[in-house]
């Protein structure tokens, strides 16, 4: 019983992220926020709430290996995402169509994650009104990191033509006027919380049931489940034509993950969350270190190359998902 309802919560986040999507569209397209802003904020922050909702109900439950490894693996799935809609969409060559300034919130997540791997390594045990300093630390950088990149000046190179191109679905937007699509994207978040919430449930029986571990299960079952709204939300972006909003939902989503693990340590009393998890969780920590900076190296590429060479960031993506997922299954 406990795999139907896990199945059925992961069902039902398939078709709220849809639906966010469609909604984010439309505030895209109707207000002054752009695809890039609200797919890094909005949508991002949006997408992430089934991680917010699992990951506290791990911390609640007393399995922290779920919370911890619901972050990580949501941001290593994350990364395998993009890389697999930008193979499908390989003829687009899609990391040339979006803004560079993505690169800037590129930079902050790989940094974001190294301070979380350095955390898992040090495994500082000391609190500061009940939160662990290495939380509030990643917290502050956080904040101050999207202070900095919201003043910064695009980067050389940035193409006009980059800016988000009409979407397919014309007749949906003149329909949906911008309170009903705020309305309707409040409604599916609130959804896909209530869905978050029954995946770490469901998830947690099914870590004792299968023997799996509660890292494994975190990292790789429930992190690419909860991971589904991000992964339905980029495919829809990019059918819309609006590859800002695609890539600022993952850069976004990666970073507010990070937020999260922070905010989690904050209802987790027994210490420093980042200290008392599996060691297993270093291994997720390096690998989406290493596959950042391949992301890094994706948006800062020169826009002029064979389609074969543009394909080797993705290409080698997928190989370290699969690799970092293989180690964990072993560990």
């Amino acid at each position: 019983m406990v795999f139907i309802f896990f199945v059925l919560a992961a069902i039902a986040t398939v078709y709220t992220a849809m639906k966010l999507s469609q909604f984010a569209n439309v505030i895209s397209k109707k207000t002054a926020m752009g695809g890039m802003l609200v797919g890094t904020v909005l949508l991002a922050g949006a997408t992430s709430l089934p991680e917010v909702t699992t990951s506290f109900s791990a911390v609640i439950i007393g399995n922290v290996d779920i919370a911890i490894g619901n972050m990580l693996g949501s941001n290593l799935f994350n990364l395998f995402i993009i890389a697999s809609f930008d193979l499908y969409f390989r003829k687009k060559q899609l990391y040339h169509l979006v803004n560079r300034n993505h690169i800037y919130s590129a930079i902050l997540g790989l940094f974001l994650m190294v301070m979380v791997t350095l955390a898992l390594f040090l495994r500082i045990d000391y609190t500061i009104i009940g939160i662990g300093v290495d939380s509030i630390v990643i917290l502050l950088v956080y904040i101050i990191g999207m202070i900095i990149i919201s003043r910064m000046p695009s980067p050389p190179g940035n193409n006009e033509k980059e800016k988000d191109k009409p979407d397919e679905d014309s007749a949906v937007n003149r329909s949906t006027t911008v309170k009903k699509a705020i309305t309707g994207f409040v409604i599916a978040a609130v959804a896909i919380m209530i869905a978050g919430s029954v995946l770490s449930i469901t998830g947690d029986k099914i870590a004792v049931i299968t023997g799996l571990g509660s890292s494994f299960v975190g990292s790789f079952l429930i992190a690419a489940t909860t991971s589904l709204p991000e992964a339905v939300s980029v495919f829809t972006a990019f059918r819309l034509k609006n590859a800002n909003m695609a890539v600022g939902s993952i850069l976004g989503s990666n970073m507010f993950n990070m937020v999260i693990i922070a905010i989690s340590d904050s209802v987790y009393q027994g210490g420093s969350i980042l200290a008392d998890v599996s060691v297993n969780n270093r291994v997720t920590a390096i690998g989406i270190s290493i596959l950042s900076i391949v992301l890094i190296w994706s948006l800062m590429r020169n826009r002029s190359m064979s389609q074969s060479s543009y394909l080797i960031p993705s290409l080698i993506t997928i190989a370290g998902y699969v690799v970092v997922s293989y180690l964990l299954f072993m560990g």
